[in-house]
């Protein structure tokens, strides 16, 4: 059984207005601090304090986006099944996205003290509005202000379209900023505009459990867009540079 809050049909409702009237919705202590620290040692135990990047050079300073991803569930963890099965996330799931969606991966994100966080971006191409996945993320330690990492996102951007090529954090200032703490789980629209701040503590960690809408395409996520240009994930490669 996982230690998890209960939602009531009440809370389930105002969590989805929320999440649509803004892009993503913030519900606080959902998981209990037992299942978190068992996240937080795995996770650990596979980065150590200071892994090697994975993306290859022109990622990474294309993107200024310094993170590095693992698949546990994919490596037969089955510790990461929990949340995934989580009754009362999937049937906060099932109110967002509607009957029949389907869950993609499980894929932690990991960034080392004195990396850059991720750049402006969206997750998947807005091109069509129907068509998004769903970051679900759950935060196994506090971001903190002494941390960094946190996450910035424009409210309403995903019904903006395509995140805009030239702007900055100061030019977004209805941007809010939100800094999880341990059991937290963040649902965000794949078309929301969105950010993450350089890290200056220790470590900054969290696991994403995507989904997808039914007829949503599987590799939505494949092609992210940055204010730079369409990356393609699959084959290592800018598809589209923006000016």
């Amino acid at each position: 059984m996982v230690d998890h809050k209960t939602l009531s049909s009440a809370d389930i409702e105002k969590a989805t207005q929320q999440f649509w009237k803004d892009g993503f919705v913030v519900v606080p202590d959902f998981f209990g601090p037992e299942l978190m620290d068992e996240y937080d040692g795995l996770i650990l135990d596979h980065y150590g304090m200071n892994p090697d990047f994975e993306h290859n050079d022109e990622f990474l300073e294309a993107a200024a986006t310094e993170v590095v991803p693992w698949f546990p569930q994919r490596e037969g963890i089955k510790a990461f099944d929990l949340v995934q099965n989580c009754p009362d996330l999937n049937a906060l799931t099932d109110s967002i996205l509607g009957e029949d969606w389907y869950a993609d991966y499980c894929m932690v994100m990991f960034s080392k003290s004195g990396t850059k966080g991720q750049a402006w971006h969206q997750d998947c191409s807005p091109d069509n509005n129907q068509q998004f996945n769903l970051n679900r993320l759950v935060y196994t330690s506090d971001i903190t202000d002494e941390i960094g990492g946190q996450t910035l996102v424009v409210p309403g951007s995903h019904r903006l379209g395509e995140l805009p090529s030239k702007a900055s954090a100061s030019d977004f200032p209805e941007k809010r900023i939100l800094t999880p703490t341990k059991g937290t789980v963040v649902l965000l629209h794949g078309h929301t505009w969105h950010s993450v701040m350089p890290v200056s503590g220790a470590y900054r960690v969290s696991t994403n459990y995507r989904s997808a809408p039914k007829g949503t395409p599987e590799g939505i996520t494949d092609i992210c867009v940055y204010q730079n240009m369409r990356y393609r994930f699959s084959t290592n490669s800018i598809v589209e540079e923006r000016v």
